[in-house]
Protein backbone atom coordinates (compact mmCIF):
# COMPACT_ATOMS: atom_id res chain seq x y z
CA UNK A 1 0.00 0.00 0.00
CA UNK A 2 1.35 3.42 -0.99
CA UNK A 3 1.83 5.85 1.90
CA UNK A 4 3.22 9.36 2.28
CA UNK A 5 5.08 8.83 5.53
CA UNK A 6 8.09 9.87 7.59
CA UNK A 7 11.08 7.60 7.17
CA UNK A 8 11.20 6.73 10.87
CA UNK A 9 7.54 5.77 10.90
CA UNK A 10 8.03 3.66 7.77
CA UNK A 11 10.80 1.74 9.51
CA UNK A 12 8.68 1.34 12.66
CA UNK A 13 5.80 -0.13 10.66
CA UNK A 14 8.18 -2.36 8.71
CA UNK A 15 9.73 -3.70 11.91
CA UNK A 16 6.25 -4.30 13.36
CA UNK A 17 5.34 -6.40 10.33
CA UNK A 18 8.30 -8.65 11.22
CA UNK A 19 6.54 -9.57 14.48
CA UNK A 20 9.32 -8.85 17.01
CA UNK A 21 8.92 -10.37 20.46
CA UNK A 22 11.00 -7.76 22.29
CA UNK A 23 11.85 -4.13 21.50
CA UNK A 24 14.44 -2.36 23.67
CA UNK A 25 14.04 1.42 23.49
CA UNK A 26 16.23 4.31 24.53
CA UNK A 27 15.83 7.66 22.75
CA UNK A 28 18.65 9.45 20.95
CA UNK A 29 18.29 11.69 17.91
CA UNK A 30 17.74 10.97 15.10
CA UNK A 31 16.37 7.47 15.75
CA UNK A 32 13.88 8.43 18.48
CA UNK A 33 10.83 8.55 16.21
CA UNK A 34 11.42 4.90 15.25
CA UNK A 35 11.10 3.50 18.77
CA UNK A 36 8.36 6.02 19.59
CA UNK A 37 6.38 4.70 16.63
CA UNK A 38 6.90 1.12 17.73
CA UNK A 39 5.88 2.04 21.27
CA UNK A 40 2.60 3.44 19.95
CA UNK A 41 1.94 0.27 17.95
CA UNK A 42 2.58 -1.92 21.00
CA UNK A 43 0.42 0.26 23.26
CA UNK A 44 -2.48 0.26 20.80
CA UNK A 45 -2.33 -3.50 20.43
CA UNK A 46 -1.52 -3.36 16.72
CA UNK A 47 1.81 -5.03 17.52
CA UNK A 48 0.99 -7.91 19.83
CA UNK A 49 2.32 -9.97 21.46
CA UNK A 50 5.44 -7.85 21.95
CA UNK A 51 7.28 -6.66 25.04
CA UNK A 52 8.36 -3.02 24.74
CA UNK A 53 11.07 -2.19 27.28
CA UNK A 54 12.07 1.37 28.16
CA UNK A 55 15.64 1.08 29.40
CA UNK A 56 18.00 3.52 31.12
CA UNK A 57 20.79 3.72 28.54
CA UNK A 58 21.99 2.45 25.22
CA UNK A 59 24.24 -0.03 27.02
CA UNK A 60 21.15 -1.35 28.78
CA UNK A 61 19.27 -1.52 25.46
CA UNK A 62 21.85 -3.84 23.90
CA UNK A 63 22.23 -5.82 27.12
CA UNK A 64 18.48 -6.45 27.21
CA UNK A 65 18.57 -7.33 23.50
CA UNK A 66 21.26 -9.93 24.20
CA UNK A 67 19.21 -11.50 26.99
CA UNK A 68 16.05 -11.46 24.91
CA UNK A 69 17.68 -12.99 21.84
CA UNK A 70 19.49 -15.61 23.93
CA UNK A 71 16.16 -16.79 25.37
CA UNK A 72 14.62 -17.20 21.91
CA UNK A 73 12.91 -13.86 21.26
CA UNK A 74 12.99 -12.01 17.95
CA UNK A 75 14.65 -8.80 19.09
CA UNK A 76 15.00 -5.26 17.78
CA UNK A 77 16.51 -1.98 18.92
CA UNK A 78 17.77 1.28 17.40
CA UNK A 79 20.48 3.81 18.16
CA UNK A 80 22.78 6.48 16.73
CA UNK A 81 26.09 8.24 17.29
CA UNK A 82 27.15 8.46 20.96
CA UNK A 83 24.48 5.90 21.77
CA UNK A 84 26.19 3.33 19.56
CA UNK A 85 29.52 4.11 21.23
CA UNK A 86 27.98 3.74 24.69
CA UNK A 87 26.78 0.21 23.88
CA UNK A 88 29.99 -0.92 22.16
CA UNK A 89 30.98 -3.53 24.75
CA UNK A 90 27.58 -5.17 24.41
CA UNK A 91 27.63 -4.75 20.60
CA UNK A 92 30.76 -6.92 20.48
CA UNK A 93 29.15 -9.41 22.89
CA UNK A 94 26.10 -9.75 20.64
CA UNK A 95 28.17 -10.68 17.61
CA UNK A 96 30.57 -12.84 19.60
CA UNK A 97 27.61 -14.84 20.87
CA UNK A 98 26.11 -15.13 17.38
CA UNK A 99 22.77 -13.59 18.34
CA UNK A 100 20.43 -12.50 15.50
CA UNK A 101 19.54 -9.02 16.79
CA UNK A 102 18.43 -6.40 14.28
CA UNK A 103 19.32 -2.78 15.02
CA UNK A 104 18.71 0.42 13.11
CA UNK A 105 21.60 2.89 13.16
CA UNK A 106 20.30 6.32 12.21
CA UNK A 107 23.69 7.57 11.08
CA UNK A 108 24.92 10.68 12.88
CA UNK A 109 28.25 12.36 13.54
CA UNK A 110 30.28 11.55 16.65
CA UNK A 111 31.42 14.36 18.95
CA UNK A 112 33.18 16.27 20.24
CA UNK A 113 32.18 18.89 19.33
CA UNK A 114 28.53 17.91 19.70
CA UNK A 115 26.84 17.49 16.35
CA UNK A 116 23.47 15.83 15.80
CA UNK A 117 23.54 15.86 11.99
CA UNK A 118 24.32 13.11 9.55
CA UNK A 119 27.52 11.45 8.54
CA UNK A 120 28.70 7.83 8.75
CA UNK A 121 31.22 8.13 11.60
CA UNK A 122 29.15 6.04 14.02
CA UNK A 123 28.58 2.86 12.04
CA UNK A 124 32.03 3.06 10.42
CA UNK A 125 33.57 3.06 13.90
CA UNK A 126 32.03 -0.40 14.38
CA UNK A 127 33.09 -1.91 11.07
CA UNK A 128 35.17 -4.56 12.87
CA UNK A 129 32.64 -5.48 15.57
CA UNK A 130 31.26 -8.52 13.73
CA UNK A 131 27.82 -7.18 12.77
CA UNK A 132 26.55 -7.25 9.21
CA UNK A 133 26.09 -3.65 7.99
CA UNK A 134 23.52 -2.85 5.29
CA UNK A 135 23.16 0.73 3.98
CA UNK A 136 19.91 2.23 2.68
CA UNK A 137 19.71 4.79 -0.11
CA UNK A 138 16.07 5.78 0.42
CA UNK A 139 13.23 5.34 2.90
CA UNK A 140 11.75 2.66 0.67
CA UNK A 141 14.99 0.75 0.80
CA UNK A 142 15.29 1.31 4.56
CA UNK A 143 11.94 -0.34 5.26
CA UNK A 144 12.69 -3.15 2.78
CA UNK A 145 16.11 -3.81 4.30
CA UNK A 146 14.69 -4.29 7.78
CA UNK A 147 12.49 -7.13 6.54
CA UNK A 148 15.50 -8.70 4.85
CA UNK A 149 17.66 -8.08 7.93
CA UNK A 150 15.52 -10.26 10.19
CA UNK A 151 15.63 -13.06 7.63
CA UNK A 152 19.39 -12.75 7.20
CA UNK A 153 20.14 -12.42 10.92
CA UNK A 154 18.12 -15.48 11.83
CA UNK A 155 19.40 -17.68 9.01
CA UNK A 156 23.03 -16.80 9.76
CA UNK A 157 22.58 -16.47 13.55
CA UNK A 158 24.42 -13.15 13.60
CA UNK A 159 23.37 -9.55 14.27
CA UNK A 160 22.57 -7.01 11.54
CA UNK A 161 22.74 -3.21 11.49
CA UNK A 162 20.51 -1.42 9.01
CA UNK A 163 22.14 1.97 8.49
CA UNK A 164 20.03 4.90 7.28
CA UNK A 165 21.10 8.53 7.12
CA UNK A 166 19.88 10.51 10.10
CA UNK A 167 17.43 13.34 9.32
CA UNK A 168 18.06 13.05 5.57
CA UNK A 169 16.02 9.84 5.63
CA UNK A 170 14.69 9.40 9.18
CA UNK A 171 12.81 12.70 9.21
CA UNK A 172 11.99 13.00 5.50
CA UNK A 173 8.45 12.40 4.29
CA UNK A 174 8.39 10.31 1.12
CA UNK A 175 6.00 7.98 -0.61
CA UNK A 176 6.74 4.36 0.17
CA UNK A 177 5.09 1.08 -0.73
CA UNK A 178 4.30 -0.57 2.61
CA UNK A 179 3.85 -4.34 2.32
CA UNK A 180 1.03 -6.18 4.04
CA UNK A 181 1.35 -8.76 6.78
CA UNK A 182 0.67 -11.68 4.43
CA UNK A 183 3.63 -10.75 2.20
CA UNK A 184 6.01 -10.37 5.15
CA UNK A 185 4.85 -13.66 6.69
CA UNK A 186 5.49 -15.41 3.37
CA UNK A 187 9.03 -14.04 3.28
CA UNK A 188 9.99 -14.19 6.98
CA UNK A 189 9.30 -17.50 8.75
CA UNK A 190 8.77 -17.74 12.52
CA UNK A 191 11.98 -17.38 14.50
CA UNK A 192 13.71 -20.67 15.30
CA UNK A 193 16.89 -19.88 17.26
CA UNK A 194 20.04 -21.91 16.71
CA UNK A 195 20.94 -21.52 20.38
CA UNK A 196 18.63 -20.77 23.28
CA UNK A 197 18.73 -20.53 27.06
CA UNK A 198 16.22 -23.10 28.32
CA UNK A 199 15.66 -23.81 32.07
CA UNK A 200 14.82 -27.41 31.17
CA UNK A 201 18.13 -27.85 29.34
CA UNK A 202 20.59 -25.45 30.99
CA UNK A 203 23.76 -24.38 29.21
CA UNK A 204 26.28 -21.55 29.55
CA UNK A 205 26.51 -18.86 26.87
CA UNK A 206 29.43 -16.45 26.76
CA UNK A 207 31.70 -18.38 29.12
CA UNK A 208 35.41 -17.71 29.43
CA UNK A 209 37.45 -18.95 26.45
CA UNK A 210 41.23 -19.11 26.66
CA UNK A 211 43.96 -19.16 24.01
CA UNK A 212 43.13 -22.76 23.13
CA UNK A 213 39.88 -21.77 21.34
CA UNK A 214 39.49 -17.98 21.12
CA UNK A 215 41.10 -17.69 17.69
CA UNK A 216 38.78 -20.37 16.35
CA UNK A 217 35.74 -18.59 17.76
CA UNK A 218 36.78 -15.37 16.03
CA UNK A 219 37.50 -17.19 12.78
CA UNK A 220 34.04 -18.73 12.79
CA UNK A 221 32.55 -15.24 13.07
CA UNK A 222 34.59 -14.29 10.00
CA UNK A 223 33.52 -17.46 8.18
CA UNK A 224 29.86 -16.61 8.77
CA UNK A 225 30.40 -13.13 7.34
CA UNK A 226 31.85 -14.74 4.21
CA UNK A 227 28.82 -17.05 4.01
CA UNK A 228 26.62 -13.96 4.22
CA UNK A 229 28.25 -12.66 1.03
CA UNK A 230 26.44 -15.43 -0.83
CA UNK A 231 23.20 -15.24 1.14
CA UNK A 232 22.63 -11.46 0.98
CA UNK A 233 22.00 -11.33 -2.81
CA UNK A 234 19.93 -14.52 -2.64
CA UNK A 235 17.66 -13.05 0.01
CA UNK A 236 17.39 -9.82 -2.02
CA UNK A 237 16.32 -11.85 -5.06
CA UNK A 238 13.70 -13.73 -3.03
CA UNK A 239 12.47 -10.41 -1.68
CA UNK A 240 12.06 -9.06 -5.21
CA UNK A 241 10.02 -12.11 -6.21
CA UNK A 242 7.53 -11.62 -3.37
CA UNK A 243 7.42 -7.82 -3.10
CA UNK A 244 8.05 -6.88 -6.74
CA UNK A 245 10.92 -4.45 -6.20
CA UNK A 246 14.68 -4.60 -6.05
CA UNK A 247 16.23 -3.67 -2.71
CA UNK A 248 19.43 -4.57 -0.96
CA UNK A 249 22.03 -6.92 -2.31
CA UNK A 250 25.77 -6.33 -2.21
CA UNK A 251 26.34 -3.57 -4.79
CA UNK A 252 24.29 -1.74 -7.40
CA UNK A 253 25.96 -0.35 -10.55
CA UNK A 254 24.70 2.66 -12.50
CA UNK A 255 26.10 3.25 -16.01
CA UNK A 256 29.42 1.54 -15.29
CA UNK A 257 29.65 -0.66 -18.39
CA UNK A 258 31.87 1.65 -20.48
CA UNK A 259 32.78 4.12 -17.73
CA UNK A 260 36.32 5.39 -17.53
CA UNK A 261 35.61 7.12 -14.21
CA UNK A 262 33.49 5.41 -11.53
CA UNK A 263 32.28 6.97 -8.30
CA UNK A 264 31.80 4.70 -5.28
CA UNK A 265 29.53 5.68 -2.38
CA UNK A 266 26.87 4.43 0.01
CA UNK A 267 23.75 5.83 1.68
CA UNK A 268 21.39 8.61 0.66
CA UNK A 269 23.99 10.54 -1.36
CA UNK A 270 23.54 7.91 -4.08
CA UNK A 271 20.41 9.69 -5.36
CA UNK A 272 22.28 12.97 -5.82
CA UNK A 273 25.23 11.19 -7.42
CA UNK A 274 22.96 9.45 -9.93
CA UNK A 275 21.70 12.82 -11.12
CA UNK A 276 25.24 14.18 -11.34
CA UNK A 277 26.45 11.13 -13.27
CA UNK A 278 23.50 11.40 -15.69
CA UNK A 279 24.24 15.11 -16.22
CA UNK A 280 27.89 14.40 -16.94
CA UNK A 281 26.92 11.57 -19.30
CA UNK A 282 24.77 14.04 -21.22
CA UNK A 283 27.89 16.19 -21.50
CA UNK A 284 29.82 13.30 -23.05
CA UNK A 285 31.77 12.10 -20.02
CA UNK A 286 32.18 8.33 -19.58
CA UNK A 287 31.34 8.19 -15.90
CA UNK A 288 29.45 5.71 -13.76
CA UNK A 289 28.41 5.03 -10.17
CA UNK A 290 28.74 2.03 -7.89
CA UNK A 291 26.53 1.93 -4.80
CA UNK A 292 27.72 -0.30 -1.97
CA UNK A 293 24.71 -1.85 -0.25
CA UNK A 294 26.55 -4.20 2.13
CA UNK A 295 29.57 -2.65 3.81
CA UNK A 296 30.11 -5.63 6.12
CA UNK A 297 30.78 -8.19 4.86
CA UNK A 298 32.62 -6.16 2.23
CA UNK A 299 31.97 -7.46 -1.31
CA UNK A 300 35.55 -7.51 -2.57
CA UNK A 301 34.88 -9.62 -5.67
CA UNK A 302 31.83 -7.63 -6.76
CA UNK A 303 33.62 -4.30 -6.30
CA UNK A 304 36.63 -5.54 -8.24
CA UNK A 305 34.44 -6.80 -11.08
CA UNK A 306 32.56 -3.49 -11.32
CA UNK A 307 35.61 -1.22 -11.11
CA UNK A 308 38.37 -3.24 -12.76
CA UNK A 309 37.89 -1.80 -16.24
CA UNK A 310 37.90 1.87 -15.19
CA UNK A 311 40.78 4.31 -15.55
CA UNK A 312 40.03 6.05 -12.27
CA UNK A 313 37.89 5.52 -9.17
CA UNK A 314 36.58 8.24 -6.88
CA UNK A 315 35.36 7.08 -3.46
CA UNK A 316 32.98 9.58 -1.88
CA UNK A 317 32.59 8.92 1.81
CA UNK A 318 30.94 10.60 4.78
CA UNK A 319 33.54 9.48 7.31
CA UNK A 320 37.30 9.29 7.49
CA UNK A 321 40.09 7.77 9.52
CA UNK A 322 41.96 10.58 11.26
CA UNK A 323 45.65 10.35 10.47
CA UNK A 324 45.11 8.13 7.44
CA UNK A 325 42.27 9.18 5.15
CA UNK A 326 39.43 7.17 3.69
CA UNK A 327 37.58 4.33 5.41
CA UNK A 328 35.58 2.93 2.51
CA UNK A 329 38.38 3.73 0.09
CA UNK A 330 40.78 1.50 2.04
CA UNK A 331 38.49 -1.46 1.37
CA UNK A 332 38.01 -0.42 -2.26
CA UNK A 333 41.78 -0.23 -2.66
CA UNK A 334 42.08 -3.76 -1.28
CA UNK A 335 39.48 -4.95 -3.79
CA UNK A 336 41.51 -3.39 -6.60
CA UNK A 337 44.88 -4.78 -5.47
CA UNK A 338 47.14 -5.27 -8.48
CA UNK A 339 45.00 -3.16 -10.83
CA UNK A 340 46.68 0.03 -12.00
CA UNK A 341 44.34 3.03 -12.01
CA UNK A 342 44.04 6.49 -10.51
CA UNK A 343 42.33 6.39 -7.11
CA UNK A 344 40.86 9.37 -5.28
CA UNK A 345 39.15 9.76 -1.90
CA UNK A 346 36.68 12.59 -1.42
CA UNK A 347 35.48 13.15 2.15
CA UNK A 348 32.15 14.96 2.12
CA UNK A 349 29.14 15.83 4.24
CA UNK A 350 30.76 15.53 7.66
CA UNK A 351 28.48 16.74 10.43
CA UNK A 352 25.63 17.19 7.99
CA UNK A 353 27.32 19.61 5.57
CA UNK A 354 25.39 19.79 2.32
CA UNK A 355 26.72 17.80 -0.64
CA UNK A 356 25.58 19.83 -3.64
CA UNK A 357 25.43 18.88 -7.29
CA UNK A 358 27.57 21.89 -8.18
CA UNK A 359 30.34 20.78 -5.81
CA UNK A 360 30.16 17.21 -7.08
CA UNK A 361 30.31 18.34 -10.71
CA UNK A 362 33.39 20.40 -9.91
CA UNK A 363 35.28 17.72 -7.98
CA UNK A 364 34.43 14.95 -10.43
CA UNK A 365 35.51 17.17 -13.31
CA UNK A 366 38.87 17.61 -11.60
CA UNK A 367 39.11 13.84 -11.11
CA UNK A 368 38.44 13.19 -14.81
CA UNK A 369 41.31 15.53 -15.65
CA UNK A 370 43.45 13.81 -12.98
CA UNK A 371 43.92 17.14 -11.22
CA UNK A 372 42.32 16.05 -7.94
CA UNK A 373 44.34 15.53 -4.76
CA UNK A 374 44.48 11.90 -3.64
CA UNK A 375 42.63 12.93 -0.45
CA UNK A 376 40.18 15.80 -0.88
CA UNK A 377 37.77 17.34 1.63
CA UNK A 378 34.78 18.63 -0.31
CA UNK A 379 34.00 22.30 0.37
CA UNK A 380 36.41 22.52 3.30
CA UNK A 381 36.86 26.14 4.47
CA UNK A 382 40.62 26.45 4.27
CA UNK A 383 40.57 30.06 5.49
CA UNK A 384 39.34 29.21 8.97
CA UNK A 385 41.48 26.08 9.13
CA UNK A 386 44.64 28.02 8.32
CA UNK A 387 43.64 30.84 10.66
CA UNK A 388 43.40 28.41 13.56
CA UNK A 389 46.69 26.70 12.69
CA UNK A 390 48.35 30.12 12.66
CA UNK A 391 46.76 30.93 16.03
CA UNK A 392 48.15 27.72 17.54
CA UNK A 393 51.59 28.52 16.13
CA UNK A 394 51.52 31.98 17.69
CA UNK A 395 50.41 31.14 21.21
CA UNK A 396 50.27 28.04 23.35
CA UNK A 397 46.97 29.06 24.97
CA UNK A 398 45.15 29.33 21.67
CA UNK A 399 41.74 28.37 23.04
CA UNK A 400 39.14 25.71 22.21
CA UNK A 401 39.17 24.68 18.56
CA UNK A 402 35.47 24.39 17.80
CA UNK A 403 34.50 27.61 19.55
CA UNK A 404 37.32 29.53 17.84
CA UNK A 405 36.17 28.33 14.42
CA UNK A 406 32.62 29.44 15.15
CA UNK A 407 33.89 32.87 16.18
CA UNK A 408 35.94 33.08 12.99
CA UNK A 409 32.78 32.34 11.05
CA UNK A 410 30.84 34.97 13.02
CA UNK A 411 28.41 32.36 14.31
CA UNK A 412 29.01 33.35 17.95
CA UNK A 413 30.08 36.74 19.15
CA UNK A 414 32.99 36.53 21.59
CA UNK A 415 36.67 37.21 21.91
CA UNK A 416 39.01 35.01 19.87
CA UNK A 417 41.81 33.71 22.05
Amino acid sequence: MKKQIEGSRAVAESVALCRPDVICAYPISPQTHIVEGLGELVKSGELSPCEFLNVESEFAAMSVAIGSSATGGRTYTATASQGLLFMVEAVYNASGLGLPIVMTVANRAIGAPINIWNDHSDSMSQRDCGWIQLFAESNQEALDLHIQAFRLAEEMSMPVMVCMDGFILTHAYEQVDMPDQTQVDAFLPPYEPRQVLDPDDPVSIGAMVGPEAFMEVRYLAHAKQLMALARIPEIAAEFEQIFGRNAGGLVRPHRVEDAETIVVALGSVIGTLQEVVDTMRDQGEKIGLLSIRAFRPFPLAEVRAALGGAKRVVVLEKSFSVGLGGVVSTDVRLALSGIQLHGYTVVAGLGGRAITQDSLLRVLGEAIEDKLEALTFLDLDWDIVNRHLAREAETRRSGPIAENLLRDLGVVGAKVY
